[in-house]
């Protein structure tokens, strides 16, 4: 079959058919929200009257960074799509918001269809376990702008919360408690650091074991982000949360901030939490600093929840219950003038 001038020119525009239907068939029962389906020029997500009084949507966008890189040169991609939707999805949870839906853009050189599901059926797999429609999204092929084999990704997602119910930083309180929810590892910030560390300035090769860490770095490298929906469903359905931060780039040095008063500090006890094994392992192998760690990493931490006192044992019921591992960390203290937001002391753990 002669080729149109589309695909002489590097766009295969009935791969890209396929896989939109490929990806139609794996979709189970869709949310009663959703007018329509994947394949439509955009994506229509009705509101019920009667789902929230003064309804706010909640919208965000993020990508999974240099992890792509990792993915693409390593061949193991089946794990980016959960990265994607947790880095969205988690930032609407830390505004109080439960996400209603999201979609995705993945661009690259040629569509290679075994890549594309794959990418495609993690995304899909991430939304459908924490019950988040996938209302649509675009796959662009763009020869000369990425290399062979190489891609990159982008996620889009929109939740909803009554107006009252936003976490903002005058409902946080001197006197919380802040509460850690644990992350699986990296997730998916200070790769571009990392990659310097591990295989630039050392040297290191994908499936080499260091002494510290039980399986090969790239396992521990693309050990996909926690998506916390789940888990704080309940948690804000029964209004139980002050304020939330997601720690993602900047770490908790920068993110937790965000959630605080100009006149309150987070004072964090280094002590008090479990830190994987991988970030001593870059710590020591890079010489940095703690400022350079917590300024970057997550350091095992992948939400921090700010509790009133009276509410602190409703709340850590909820997580037994759902077998969460958490971890109290610190308090909300007064902001002397001049000091921190952050401050970390004790020894680490």
């Amino acid at each position: 079959m002669t080729k149109s001038a589309y695909e002489q020119a590097g766009v295969n525009i009935a791969a890209g058919e396929e896989v939109v239907e490929g990806l139609k068939q794996k979709l189970r029962q869709q949310d009663s929200h959703i007018l329509g389906g994947i394949g439509s020029f955009a994506g229509c997500y009705q509101l019920s009257e009667d789902q929230l009084d003064q309804p706010v949507l909640v919208a965000g966008s993020d990508g999974v960074g240099t992890k792509v890189l990792l993915a693409a040169q390593s061949g193991r991609i089946a794990t980016v799509g959960q990265d994607l939707v947790a880095m969205c999805v988690n930032d609407l949870l830390a505004q109080g918001a439960l996400p209603l839906f999201f979609l995705d853009y993945l661009a690259l050189s040629h569509l290679e269809t075994d890549q594309v599901q794959k990418i495609l059926s993690g995304v899909l797999k991430a939304c459908q376990d924490q019950s988040i429609a996938l209302l649509g999204g675009e796959t662009a092929e763009m020869p000369g702008i990425y290399q062979e084999h190489h891609f990159d990704l982008a996620g889009f997602a929109v939740g909803l919360a009554a107006k009252k119910d936003l976490l903002r930083p005058e409902n946080v309180h001197e006197g919380d408690y802040l509460i850690g929810l644990p992350s699986s590892g990296l997730h998916s910030n200070g790769y571009s650091l990392v990659r310097k560390i591990l295989f630039e300035d050392h040297d290191y090769q994908y499936n080499d074991t260091l002494p510290a860490l039980d399986r090969t770095l790239i396992e521990e490298l693309m050990e996909p982000t926690r998506l916390y929906v789940n888990i704080m469903r309940p948690l804000l359905k029964r209004k139980l949360i002050h304020g939330m931060a997601h720690i993602t780039g900047g770490g908790l040095l920068d993110n937790v901030p965000r959630m605080l008063q100009g006149n309150q500090q987070a004072e964090f006890n280094l002590g008090s939490w479990t830190k994987p094994a991988i970030f001593n392992v870059l710590a020591k192998l890079g010489n940095l600093s703690q400022t350079d760690c917590y300024q970057t990493f997550n350091m095992g931490i992948g939400m921090v929840l700010a509790v009133s006192p009276q509410n602190y044992q409703q709340v850590v019921a909820k997580l037994d219950q759902q077998n969460e591992v958490y971890f109290k960390i610190g308090e909300v203290k007064k902001r002397e003038e001049d000091a921190p937001a952050v401050y970390l002391s004790g020894a680490e753990r």
